[in-house]
């Protein structure tokens, strides 16, 4: 059984900060499970188009991780991402409920992931409520995360750029028409991040949150679509995650976002699946490509799925 919520987003100030799409809405569907194969476009035809053929760009190798290391062409790119974080004082960084304290390195066993500090490691604990054993949908183009990052939820998004042509149509079809505003789902224990309850003030600051990205995100990019949804592991507060899902959306990726803000059981689960604990992380059971480091995961998203 599915779900649909249609949220509204309020008139004031949406002119300041981005511009208007007319006659939009946001569909956000929680659904028991989620199909593999693409939404196809608006157009019908009764030929069928051969189906494209994904392989990693020629002579790929993943690149090893290197944590908080930035790619001198891309400082620029990262600094812009890092507003949000000064912004928003840090919201989507950590789950809800999160605390931490030091604790000896024998307290915790090698195989957990934990972080180390001083000769000290960290224990870090939350306080989460239920989540739904599938992916929630949700159609949007990139915008703010920070609630579905606060609450733990994996996401299967269905990116919806300006002009792009697989999704929107979608959602015009579920709700009538197309708008994508910026989106407050309360969940959980029933309580609002402080960051999310501010109202005027909230929105103000997300505004200037996205100065430093302006534009990015937002504009589709002629892609292959593939027929499963890209893997993505990542949290809302990281500069590093924020570039590489611009771009998933700028290409129309549909992909299934692990949010693992600090406090996430699920960086344990990837300290498992990978071997090391980094993020953003891209898993693309499409080619099989498995790999860290966000800007060669940029480029190979690019590589691997725009229109030549």
């Amino acid at each position: 059984m599915a779900g649909v919520l249609i949220f509204s987003s309020p008139p004031l100030l949406r002119p300041v900060f981005r511009r208007t799409v007319p006659n939009t809405r946001v569909s956000v569907r929680a659904s028991s499970q989620f199909s593999e194969t693409p939404v196809p476009s608006s157009s019908v035809s009764t030929k069928e188009d051969p189906k494209p053929v994904f392989n990693p760009p020629p002579n790929f190798k993943p690149p090893e991780p290197k944590r908080f290391s930035v790619r001198p062409d891309k400082t620029l790119d990262i600094l812009g991402a890092s507003l949000s974080l000064i912004f928003r004082l840090g919201t989507g960084v950590f789950v809800s409920g999160y605390s931490a304290s030091f604790v000896s390195k024998s307290e915790i066993p090698p195989d957990e992931y934990a972080l180390e500090f001083a000769g000290f490691k960290v224990k870090e604990t939350s306080k989460l409520g239920p989540r739904p054993e599938k992916p929630i949908e949700i159609y949007e183009f990139e915008s703010v995360r920070e609630i579905v990052a606060v609450l733990d939820l994996d996401v299967l998004f269905y990116p919806c750029p300006r002009n792009g042509p697989n999704f929107r149509p979608k959602v015009a079809q579920m709700g009538g028409k197309q708008q994508f505003p910026y989106m407050m789902v309360k969940g959980g224990d029933g309580t609002v991040p402080f960051m999310l309850s501010l109202g005027l003030l909230t929105t103000l600051t997300e505004g200037f949150a996205m100065i430093g990205r302006m534009g990015k995100g937002s504009s589709y990019t002629p892609s292959k679509l593939p027929p499963k949804p890209l893997e993505l592991w990542a949290y809302e507060g990281s500069p590093f995650c924020k570039v590489v899902r611009e771009v998933l959306v700028e290409l129309e990726l549909p992909h299934i976002l692990h949010n693992c803000a600090r406090g996430s059981p699920k960086r344990q689960l990837l300290y498992q699946k990978a071997g090391h604990f980094q993020v953003p992380y891209l898993d693309d059971p499409n080619t099989g490509v498995k790999m860290f480091e966000s800007a060669e995961i940029v480029e190979y998203l690019k590589a691997t799925y725009v229109l030549q």
